[in-house]
């Protein structure tokens, strides 16, 4: 399950180029399920826990970051299943090659007219939608043109699955980095859809008994976010020091300066590892307390969101602490260091982890 040493580094500046996954990454994702992370064995997916799922991401990160981002929220996308009309999962889910993307901007609306819904929007960001087989659109609800509210008057919001069919792509991924996970845009015109393909994420709305269903989607989208910019960290961290130590070949740094490196090197290395070990520690209790109880406590989804705050931030300060050490080098666009470099400045940029509290 774990083959990540199957992934060759030397397919992402192909992938970067042509701005989605390479066939190569493709066909590896396809063989290993890693589309199907969370979507249950019955359904031809992995059934895997989340800290199974989530030390496979960060692996799958810091060996490419566009491959692990994209298996990341499709895989994401795909944990949708224990929310979904058992029909229309065994519809989605039984494709080898099943693929889902979105977005979770509230970018459309669906009015329910009888025995369907007509849905319009646009929706950004929706990593792996040149490679997709259905989409996910968030879209506020109403019922013969008028505007559905809950009871504090604010518009009901639900999910929709849409065919990839269904939907014109729009070319909207013009960001320095994270290229090859082809994050575009889509959008749709009063689009007919039955009422099954909607669907909502909530506690009472689970429709399968797996208890990764049970865990609450705000700390599972944190978690999983935060080990992609853990792994995308250890590649730039490993890369920074790998050129460093090529300049010191040529230039000769005093004893002075390779200590003031090393010592440097270490405190970075350390801090992470520091964190890391907190952000899994986090979310493993939080995972036993689920299995054992039956519910995660407050205390402990509010460890998970601040652990996984924590190590994206210090992912922010290693990389700016050791950035400066790789020279031009880093500048110099054609280069992995400056690729990954680029990836991790657009990924660390993700709204939900911005703030450490």
């Amino acid at each position: 399950m774990i083959s990540t040493e199957l992934i060759n580094t030397d397919w992402a500046p192909k992938a970067e180029k042509q701005g989605s996954l390479s066939p190569e990454m493709l066909n590896l994702i396809y063989q290993e399920k890693w589309f199907k992370l969370f979507v249950p064995k019955e359904l031809g997916g992995l059934g895997l826990t989340l800290l199974n799922a989530l030390y496979l991401e960060e692996k799958i990160a810091r060996l490419d970051a566009s491959m692990g981002w994209t298996v990341t929220l499709c895989a994401g996308a795909g944990w949708f299943v224990g929310f979904l009309d058992e029909e229309l999962s065994r519809e989605i889910f039984t494709d080898p090659k099943v693929c889902l993307a979105g977005s979770g901007f509230v970018g459309g609306k669906a009015n329910r007219k009888g025995d369907h819904y007509e849905i319009s929007g646009s929706w950004t960001y929706a990593s792996g939608a040149l490679h997709a087989t259905y989409f996910t659109a968030n879209c506020e609800m109403l019922e013969d043109g008028k505007a559905l509210l809950d009871a504090n008057g604010k518009p009901i919001v639900k999910a929709f699955i849409l065919k990839k069919e269904e939907v014109e792509i729009l070319d909207g991924w013009s960001y320095m980095g994270m290229i090859a996970t082809g994050s575009h845009a889509f959008k749709t015109e009063n689009l007919q859809v039955p009422l099954h393909r909607a669907f909502e994420i909530l506690p009472e709305k689970v429709t399968r008994t797996e208890s990764i269903f049970r865990y609450p989607f705000l700390q599972f989208a944190e978690a999983t976010l935060a080990v992609n910019i853990l792994g995308i960290t250890k590649h730039l961290q490993r890369l920074i020091s790998e050129t460093f130590w090529k300049r010191h070949e040529f230039r000769k740094y005093g004893q002075k300066h390779l200590d003031y490196f090393l010592k440097l090197e270490k405190s970075c290395e350390m801090k992470l590892e520091t964190a890391r070990g907190r952000f899994f520690e986090a979310v493993e209790f939080s995972w036993n307390e689920l299995e054992i109880k039956g519910k995660i406590s407050n205390k402990s989804l509010k460890s998970v969101s601040q652990s996984s705050r924590k190590l994206t931030q210090i992912c922010r300060e290693v990389n700016s602490k050791m950035h400066p050490f790789a020279g031009l080098e880093a500048a110099k666009t054609h280069t992995e260091l400056n690729r990954v470099w680029r990836d991790f400045n657009t990924v660390s940029q993700h709204a939900l982890l911005i703030f450490p509290f």
